[in-house]
């Protein structure tokens, strides 16, 4: 999704991937966080006549079951079969729209590139290194992912998000999964999201995200593309709250 070189490297907007619903890996949860504390017990109920007190917890983030989450991840070239296709750009990461040879690819996977932003290489002289793109800066080569400052993504925790409710650097949690398609979110699925802890690394540009819309991070794809993910989905009417 979103890299840059730094100055570059405006909102999420201004590159790819920011929004994409994405399908087609396997990519394993997020280890579950661990058991809560007991509750402690109930307080005795007020005396006669005396209000009760507050109970209220955090208050939700943007509107209840008013948000559109999205996926995103890092492409994985030995997934692809297209005919290969060679790029130009830059070989380092402090350089826009650079022309120097960056190698042949399958065009398949230069397509998700541009989507999502990245794409690992597992093929010839780069092998192991990455692929980057964005809008602002054009192909890159990388040793790692990058957000829009130019810090590594995290899986099951970068995440981009609108920037009019929330701020670049908050932390969210996903509460609730809403619907996935109509449908209710599969019980396994809607934990994986509601255990990880989210933080907000790129702000979509006005115009390009929706109100109301997060994208997040689940790392790089894995096993057959064809096989399908729970994971790569879109979560509607979903509610997010403070983490």
């Amino acid at each position: 999704m979103r890299r840059g070189a730094p100055l570059a490297l405006l909102l999420c907007g201004a590159v790819a991937g920011c929004g994409q619903s994405a399908r087609g890996a396997d990519v394993p949860p997020p280890t579950a966080p661990p058991a809560s504390a007991p509750a402690p017990a109930a307080s005795p109920p007020p005396a006669t006549g005396a209000p009760a007190p507050a109970t209220s917890g955090p208050a939700p983030l943007g509107r209840v079951a008013g948000w559109r989450i999205t996926t995103y991840y890092t492409a994985l070239e030995s997934l692809y079969r297209g005919k290969r296709e060679a790029v130009r750009g830059c070989v380092r990461f402090h350089c826009s729209h650079g022309k120097t040879p960056l190698g042949s690819y399958p065009k398949d996977f230069l397509k998700v590139v541009q989507t999502e932003g990245s794409g690992r290489i597992t093929e010839g002289p780069e092998r192991g290194r990455y692929l980057n793109w964005s809008h602002s800066v054009g192909f890159w080569l990388d040793d790692t992912t990058r957000d829009s400052r130019g810090r590594p993504l995290r899986a099951w925790a970068s995440a981009a998000a609108d920037r009019s409710v929330l701020a670049r650097g908050q932390r969210f949690a996903i509460v609730d999964c809403g619907k996935e398609g109509g449908r209710s979110v599969d019980e396994k699925v809607c934990a994986a999201f509601r255990n990880a802890r989210w933080t907000v690394t790129d702000l979509f540009r006005p115009g390009y995200g929706g109100e109301n819309h997060a994208d997040v991070y689940i790392g790089e794809e894995k096993g057959s593309r064809l096989a399908g993910s729970p994971f790569y989905t879109t979560l509607s009417g979903a509610t997010l709250g403070p983490s």
